[in-house]
């Protein structure tokens, strides 16, 4: 082997710094790779073209697009029916988890999986609160089903399209949108087969079934059953209105008949008023229930969509001057152009509907307002404390058809090569925006920038290790190790790509790896697919850490976890699958 040149040094010890700065400290890993970027262009390493080429690369501007994709669904309540039909009334654990990831591996094999994981999160959490299962026995699976289904489609995750823009600039032919499916679809089967066998003793409850429930401030809420909607005919019990995490039903108020002990086989009518006790983010979820609308009728005279407004908290001051006088004549709506939906009064529930409820200093009123309120009201004197709720905006049930529509013509027009991936993910993102399942505004919040920064850095950075002929120099080293046999080089890039996910990210592993292994190959003539494919797979099967792939970091603080749960769960799965991968690929793509 030649000696390495000392740009090619330089290369490699700004991966190094890069990597031991995400081990050790806790920055970010997009501050990280830029600043390695940086260092590569200020030493001459790369041109700026050649730095700024990840920005260009199609898998970077079809994840951006998914992203997008990905918030029409969520904007109009897609998956609501989905996620409310999934589990059930079986509180088994092992019931539960087939029922959580079978729809979650489908989802995420056609949608990106952290918006998937996203979206199915705080119904994971409220379903297990209803039911008293702990929490941290669904969370990982769920992050694990998001996993399983990324590795079934190019679509399914951000590291299948990494790879293929790769394939496309290096071969000038990429992957077919099932292709990794033979190899995706048996290894999800048997990892969701190790996690229903082993997650009964591997994990931990480590959450109580109902912590987190206690909040002093207890809101009376009024909410009316829309005339002919799904909610009407059904029991308290079929529409899913019993047990709910943190609220109750009090009573039901039929054309002036009060029913006071509202029993689970009440059938609900159109025009019924459901008069509910329970803490925020209750009410909040109670306000997304398709075919429940507030009693006020003050809501739907403010300007705007319901979906473009959000949830506001708001203590009344002693100044303002709408205490000692009821909701109704102190004119809120015309005053602060917002609406009071609930109210909370030392944690007594208020037995009045809520235009006659006579506001007292302390109240906490919980608002629908537009999204500037809280800007608006930060320093009245009117109000103590002006809290904005995330997540509270209202779906925009009338528009899931088209957003299903959306994605079903991407999926279509992808699987049957009308269209390129990217121009598929594009025309679905203009979609979302065009036929209003989501704001540009929206659109433009929806793009995880962090995620797009660490890829778009990562190519610039795999670009340097390439133009450097370090990423030579280590293939070199990789061939000298394997000993020219193409079955061990498989096993070393599968491990090597794995070690790489666990301590940085999926996508970077990615980024890293796939220029040494091309160089190997190309080194020794042998066919580069089954390595490309040995490195999508294996920068996307990170179980044994938090910090490798970011569903995993997501359910992290919301399951209880601890780091050590992690490796505990993952580690024989990582090995399960990674013997699995191996013996698999060369049987699908020769060498």
């Amino acid at each position: 082997m030649e000696p390495l040149s000392i740009e090619a040094i330089f290369a490699i010890s700004v991966v190094l710094l890069c990597l031991a700065t995400l081990v050790i400290t806790r920055i970010s890993a997009d501050v990280v790779f830029f600043g390695g970027l940086t260092l590569y262009l200020v030493f001459g390493v790369v041109s700026p073209e050649q730095a700024l080429s990840g920005f260009a690369n199609p898998g970077l501007l079809t994840i951006a697009a998914l992203y997008v994709v990905a918030a029409g669904l969520r904007e109009t309540g897609a998956l609501t029916w989905v996620t409310k039909q999934m589990f059930g009334r079986d509180n088994k654990l092992p019931v539960a988890q087939v029922r959580l990831m079978l729809p979650v591996t489908l989802f995420s094999a056609f949608m990106n999986n952290t918006p998937v994981v996203a979206t199915f999160l705080p119904a994971v959490i409220d379903w297990a609160k209803k039911y008293q299962v702990s929490v941290s026995r669904l969370l990982i699976p769920l992050s694990y089903a998001a996993i399983f289904g990324g590795m079934c489609t190019l679509i399914g995750t951000s590291t299948n399209l990494v790879v293929n823009g790769l394939l496309l600039s290096e071969t000038g032919s990429g992957m077919g949108f099932f292709e990794i499916a033979w190899l995706g679809v048996p290894c999800a089967i048997i990892g969701t087969v190790y996690v229903i066998l082993t997650s009964r003793w591997l994990l931990p409850e480590r959450v109580p079934p109902m912590a987190g429930l206690q909040d002093p401030r207890e809101y009376t809420v009024e909410m009316l059953v829309e005339e002919q909607s799904p909610l009407e005919s059904l029991t308290v019990e079929e529409a899913g209105l019993r047990h709910l995490p943190g609220l109750y039903l009090a009573e039901i108020d039929r054309d002036g008949q009060i029913i006071a002990a509202v029993g689970p086989d009440e059938k609900l009518k159109g025009g019924d008023r459901l008069v509910f006790a329970g803490i925020t983010e209750s009410i909040v979820d109670l306000q997304k229930i398709k075919g429940l609308k507030p009693a006020t009728n003050q809501v739907f005279k403010l300007e705007g969509h319901r979906a473009h407004r959000s949830m506001i908290e708001a203590v009344v001051s002693g100044n303002s001057p709408i205490v000692s006088k009821t909701i109704k004549d102190s004119r809120f709506r015309n005053l602060y152009n917002a609406v009071v939906i609930a109210v909370a009064r030392e944690g007594k529930r208020i037995n009045r509907k809520i235009g006659d409820i006579e506001i007292h200093a302390g109240d906490t009123l919980l608002l629908e307002a537009d999204t500037n309120f809280a800007h608006r009201m930060s320093n009245s004197r009117d109000f103590l404390l002006v809290r904005p709720i995330e997540g509270s905006p209202v779906p925009r049930y009338e528009r899931s058809w088209a957003a299903w529509l959306i994605l079903f013509i991407v999926v279509g027009s992808a699987v049957l090569e009308i269209f390129d991936v990217m121009t598929a993910a594009l025309v679905g993102a203009a979609g979302m925006v065009v036929t209003r399942c989501c704001t540009a505004t929206v659109a433009r919040r929806s793009v995880d920038l962090r995620v797009v920064g660490v890829i778009a850095a990562a190519f610039g950075i795999g670009k340097g290790l390439d133009v450097s002929g370090a990423a030579s120099y280590l293939a070199g080293g990789l061939l000298q190790l394997a000993g020219d046999n193409p079955m061990t080089m498989l096993i070393m890039v599968y491990v090597g790509t794995v070690l790489l996910t666990e301590m940085i990210t999926n996508n970077a592993a990615a980024v890293l790896m796939f220029p040494i292994a091309f160089a190997a190959t190309h080194a020794e003539g042998i066919a580069f697919m089954p390595f490309a494919m040995a490195i999508a797979f294996a920068a996307s099967a990170s179980f044994a850490t938090p910090i490798g792939y970011q569903t995993n970091l997501m359910v992290y603080g919301p399951g209880g976890y601890r780091f050590t749960d992690y490796t505990k769960f993952g580690l024989p799965l990582n090995i399960i699958l990674g013997i699995t991968a191996i013996l698999l690929i060369p049987n699908i793509w020769s060498f």
